[in-house]
C-alpha cells in the first residue's frame, strides 16, 4: 500500500458527444448514465469539461491493510482551464460506499465528501500530465472516423 488516496475513473471529453439522442433499447442504467451526461452538459457546456464515471476514491487513514478505509463512489464534470493543462473546478456526486473506520461520524463523511472533490481535481491533472487526456481523445477521434465512414455502428457515447 504505497499510496493514501485511490482514485479511479473513466473520463469522457463532453466535446466529443455529437448526438444527444439515447437508444431506445438501452438499459435504465444506462438510460440515468445518459441522462447525467446531459445534464453534465446543461449546466457546464461541452468546451474544456469532462465526465467522470465508473469513478471511486478510496482514503487508507492508517498503516493497516483492514482498518481505517474510507471509500466514496463519484460521477461528475471536471472544468480544465481554455487549454486543458489544469483543473479548474469539479461538479462531482459523491457518496459513501464503504468503510472500516469505527470512529466514523457524519461531520466527517460530509467533510471527506468535499475532500474528494479536492482529491479529484489534483488527480485529475496528474492524468492530464500523463498524457492520459490526449490518449483519450484520439481514441474517441478514431471511432469516430471509423463510424463516420460506414464502416461500422456505434451507440451513443461509444
Amino acid at each position: 500500500m504505497s499510496r493514501w488516496v485511490e482514485i479511479q475513473f473513466d473520463c469522457l471529453p463532453l466535446r466529443s458527444i455529437d448526438r444527444m439522442d439515447i437508444p431506445l433499447d438501452a438499459s435504465p442504467k444506462f438510460q440515468q448514465h445518459c441522462m447525467r451526461v446531459k445534464a453534465a452538459m446543461e449546466k457546464h457546456g461541452s468546451h474544456n469539461t469532462y465526465y467522470l464515471h465508473n469513478a471511486t476514491c478510496t482514503y487508507h487513514l492508517l498503516n493497516d491493510p483492514v482498518d481505517g478505509m474510507i471509500q466514496f463512489r463519484f460521477h461528475g464534470t471536471v472544468i480544465t482551464d481554455e487549454v486543458d493543462m489544469t483543473t479548474r473546478g469539479t461538479d462531482l456526486e459523491v457518496e459513501l460506499v464503504k468503510e472500516t473506520c469505527t470512529w466514523l461520524s457524519e461531520p466527517i463523511v460530509h467533510w471527506f465528501q468535499e475532500t474528494v472533490q479536492r482529491s479529484v481535481a489534483v488527480e485529475f491533472n496528474h492524468y492530464i500530465q500523463a498524457g492520459d487526456l490526449k490518449k483519450t481523445e484520439e481514441r474517441i477521434a478514431k471511432i469516430k472516423a471509423e463510424s463516420e465512414s460506414g464502416e461500422s455502428f456505434l451507440g451513443m457515447y461509444l
